[in-house]
């Protein structure tokens, strides 16, 4: 999307559209399935056909030039029609499940060499976008997942993706989670959703509740985005993993050259 006028604002810059989408799903309480339900959950069958026709028209199955080539991705690339358009010719909402994002390459290859993180343990996925680090979740021997995101077509390429895996398509909730009762879990991972100071706000208050109700383990994924490293979360982080981004990720991210997985330790 970097190599296209029209996209590679939509891709460089802090998701301006998304944090608008936040912002109204926040103060409206919109709740597409309740929790705990998502028609994606059993087989592809149950996808919409003609939206699934549309994402496997438009999008490219990839495993290549990212951190994790054990998965394959429906992404947005260069072969792909759209990513020479205008962006405001794609006729859904802004497609960030279809960009595999640094942090999340990052997090995806933590779990991918450290399975005993997430080995027969709970693990929740906020901001779960192309699905990548919840595959490798499930890759790694997580017992339980729940995958979130606000966007209901995020929920159709979820799924599309953990079938290109050969995995069981997992529990998908499309709702802002942040405005829900929090559950228990072992794990929760993050990536890339630190792009928008009210949104960290949330997400740090929200962590910290997590982590004093249920001492849930959090880890965070980030290439270094401004309102990462300038936020005040920085004082209650510890880094487990750098690592360095293949020259494809690091073209179409204004040349960022590595990605961190943080410990959230309050």
């Amino acid at each position: 999307m970097a190599l296209s006028p029209g996209w590679r604002v939509f891709a460089s810059f802090p998701m301006n559209h998304y944090v608008v989408l936040w912002k109204a799903v926040r103060s409206s309480g919109f709740l597409l399935f309740p929790w705990g339900h998502c028609p994606w959950r059993g087989t592809g069958s149950l996808l919409d056909p003609k939206m699934k026709a549309f994402l496997e028209e438009n999008t490219e199955v990839t495993s290549s030039g990212s951190l994790t080539p054990e998965i394959q991705l429906r992404l947005l690339t260069p072969r792909c029609k759209f990513w020479w358009e205008r962006a405001d010719l794609w006729p859904l909402r802004d497609p960030y499940w279809a960009i595999y994002w640094p942090g999340g390459q990052a997090l995806s290859r933590y779990l991918l060499d450290n399975p005993d993180v997430v080995r027969g343990k709970s693990v929740l996925d906020i901001g779960s976008g192309c699905g990548a680090t919840a595959i490798a979740a499930k890759m790694s021997g997580a017992f339980r997942i729940l995958a979130n995101d606000i966007d209901p077509i995020a929920g159709m390429a979820i799924t599309l993706n953990c079938e290109l895996n050969q995995l069981n398509p997992f529990p998908i909730l499309i709702k802002n989670i942040l405005d829900l009762e929090q559950d228990k879990w072992d794990l929760v991972v993050l990536g890339d959703m630190f792009y928008d100071e009210d949104l960290a706000d949330s997400l740090l208050q929200w962590l910290k509740n997590c982590f004093e109700t249920h001492r849930t383990q959090v880890l965070i994924g980030d290439p270094g985005r401004p309102q990462f490293s300038g936020h005040s979360i920085q004082h209650q982080l510890h880094k487990v993993a750098e690592y360095s981004l293949p020259e494809p990720t690091r073209q179409e991210n204004n040349g960022l050259t590595t990605s961190t997985v943080w410990q959230f330790q309050p």
